[in-house]
Parts: C-alpha cells; structure tokens; sequence
C-alpha cells in the first residue's frame, strides 16, 4: 500500500509543473492533497485532475475562495467520505477529509499556521488544543489511521535546518513541539517517518525567499501519522526533491498490504 502526500500549494498550479504526470508514474495506491486553493465544481469535470483509475473526493473552504482545501485520490472506491468534524471554524475552512475502506482510514489533512500574525497563532493553539482529543478518539477507535498532510510543527532539531533562530518562530514554537510530540512519543501515534529513518535529516517545506531549496535549508513539516497497529507494516519511505511541484515536496510511504 503506498500513499504520498502533497500540499500542492495550488493543485491548478501543481498541474502545470508535471505533478500528476510524475504521479501517474509512482503506482500509488493513495495520494493526499492539501491547499488545493480550489472550487470543488472547478476540479471534478475537469480532466486535468480527474485521473483514470482513481476515485477522487475534495473539500474546499467555505471560508474564502482560492484558499485552503484538501483532497484524496484512491485506487478503491470509498466506502464513506468525511469532510466535518463538527467545529465550524476549522471545518469552514477545508482542512480534512477522511476517506473511509473497510476498516482503515485515510486523512488529508492542512493544519493551521500561525506565520502570519498573532491571531492566526492563537488559533492555532485553540485548535491544537481541540484536535489532540479527536486523534485520541481515533486511536481507541479500533480503526487504522493515516493521517497525512502539512502539520505546519517541526518535532526537533533534526527536523529543520535553522534551529536556534527559529525557536520564536511559528511552527518552532516550544508549545507546538511538546504537542506534537505528546502525540507521538506520549499518546501512540507513528511519525512513519522518524520510525523508518530516526537519525536521518531531510526536509519537506522550503521557503521562496531566497534560495531556501537550493541550499537546502528546510523544514520537515510534512507527516504521514499512523495509528500503532501499522508500525510493524511500514516498509520504505522517500522525499522526493528532483522537481519542484510546489515549495513542498511529495512523501511517499510504502506499507506492507
């Protein structure tokens, strides 16, 4: 089972850069997107992101246009789709959807920045607050989970190049990485990431300022959390740098069937 990851950063955008070509050669069995910046009605009639072979299933923001959205491609035809979590301002503004096989889930997921001012980060904490007691539901749930997308937290110093200047920046906060790590290292869930590769230094997100992505100077904000009863499953994963779809990359992780 391979599922890979991607905030496109504008799935319209992706598409132009040869994303789908480059994803119509990996044999994958899911591929999660976050911030589509995409209508619904603007992607599902036209072909460029209908692709054969795959059932496809989106969720924009009500919010505001060309912001946000998620959206998962598969193999199988869902058994369900889920867009709402029952908090209106998180759900107005397209951060999940979950597609729903048997007994395994798949999220897509776009956690909220904080980057763009004190409002936004105070937010963020609200909703980092309210959402650790939705993962622990889906962890006592019985289901297997995937939950794929950009976090936007860092977990350590391995995770991002700038370490020491970073640490009052949003994303490098000391609150958001105890979070984030609580989740892991307290509460059960996989970093597949950090279970297949510990010590290994590699990034997901770099800047456009500058020349972030030429001299490598990233963020591993991008993470594919598995609930426990997967961890004997993973097989491989990757980060894939040879082109530039977005100022993401996609992640791809490999699971025993």
């Amino acid at each position: 089972m391979r599922i890979i990851s991607l905030n496109a950063n504008g799935i319209r955008s992706a598409e132009r850069k040869g994303f789908f070509e480059w994803f119509e050669q990996q044999d994958a069995d899911f591929l999660c997107l976050q911030e589509t910046k995409a209508r619904t009605h603007q992607l599902v009639d036209d072909p460029a992101f209908t692709r054969d072979g795959y059932h496809d299933c989106f969720h924009d923001a009500r919010s505001k246009k060309g912001y946000s959205g998620v959206a998962i491609y598969s193999r199988e035809q869902p058994d369900e789709i889920r867009t709402e979590l029952g908090r209106e301002d998180f759900d107005c503004e397209g951060r999940y959807i979950e597609a729903r096989f048997g007994n395994l889930s798949v999220v897509s997921l776009y956690f909220p920045s904080g980057s763009s001012g004190d409002e936004r980060q105070q937010y963020k904490f609200r909703i980092m607050e309210w959402f650790a007691p939705v993962l622990d539901e889906w962890l006592n749930s019985g289901r297997d989970y995937v939950v794929c997308g950009d976090w936007n937290i860092v977990r350590s110093e391995l995770d991002i190049k700038n370490w020491k200047s970073n640490q009052k920046n949003s994303g490098c906060l000391p609150e958001e990485r105890d979070w984030m790590n609580d989740l892991i290292d307290t509460r059960g869930w996989v970093d597949t990431f950090r279970a297949l590769k510990p010590d290994t230094v590699e990034y997901t997100w770099w800047s456009n300022r500058g020349r972030a992505r030429e001299n490598n100077v990233g963020w591993r904000i991008d993470y594919q959390l598995a609930t426990p009863s997967l961890r004997e499953r993973l097989q491989s994963c990757s980060i894939y740098r040879d082109e530039r779809f977005s100022d993401h990359a996609p992640f791809t992780v490999d699971y025993d069937a």
